[in-house]
């Protein structure tokens, strides 16, 4: 299994999700562009938070923590789709986006472009806000317009009834629900709870 996960925005829990899904199903990570704080990575997070096999290199490492085709002009870099080629592994592998399916990698490539280029299946990750209603079902649209399948809808935390149900109306019925509960502060500890308590559901 390949999977690639992303979001219906930015600082809404994908690396602490991608972390809990590496160790519960003890997968392979990939960061395929990180975007500043190269001083304490996504890739670190994961090696620090979890018992993974292996976290492979970015393909992209950038030092501006803004938008990838912003950090990538800044230092005279032109990201290109053609650049990017899934690790060779037998595993399980967790692939994380930057952001949510509409950050650019350059002024006419997005995030959603690389899930089709590497054609994986996607997860998506959505956490209770005022407006996440409408951010999740435009995700969901541009998902499907793309014809890539939508494995797994991650809800990150509480969520209300009348929200939770809008948006799991929108899903297909072979789209699997994975509920990640609230983690204040990830580290090995809770990250390994969560992962042993982890439960995927259908509607």
């Amino acid at each position: 299994m390949k999977i690639f996960i992303t979001g219906i925005g930015t600082e809404i829990g994908k690396t602490v999700c991608s972390a809990i899904l590496v160790q519960h199903f003890k997968a392979d990570y990939w960061k395929p562009v990180q975007s500043g704080d190269l001083h304490n990575t996504d890739s670190n997070k994961i090696k620090n938070w979890t018992d993974s096999p292996f976290c492979h290199p970015e393909t992209y490492r950038l030092q501006l923590a803004a938008s990838p085709h912003q950090s990538a002009r800044e230092e005279n870099v032109h990201i290109k789709l053609d650049d990017f080629r899934l690790p060779d592994t037998e595993n399980i592998l967790i692939v994380e986006g930057a952001g949510g399916l509409m950050v650019p990698l350059s002024d006419n490539r997005f995030m959603i472009d690389l899930v089709e280029t590497l054609n994986l299946p996607a997860a998506l990750v959505i956490r209770n806000y005022l407006g996440c209603i409408n951010h999740s079902l435009l995700s969901i649209m541009a998902l499907q317009q793309r014809n890539i399948l939508l494995e797994y809808l991650i809800l990150n935390g509480e969520f209300p009834e009348d929200t939770e149900r809008v948006i799991c109306s929108f899903i297909e019925k072979d789209t699997k629900i994975i509920r990640i509960p609230e983690i204040g502060q990830p580290d090995r500890q809770t990250i390994t709870t969560a992962a042993k308590a982890l439960t995927i559901t259908n509607l």
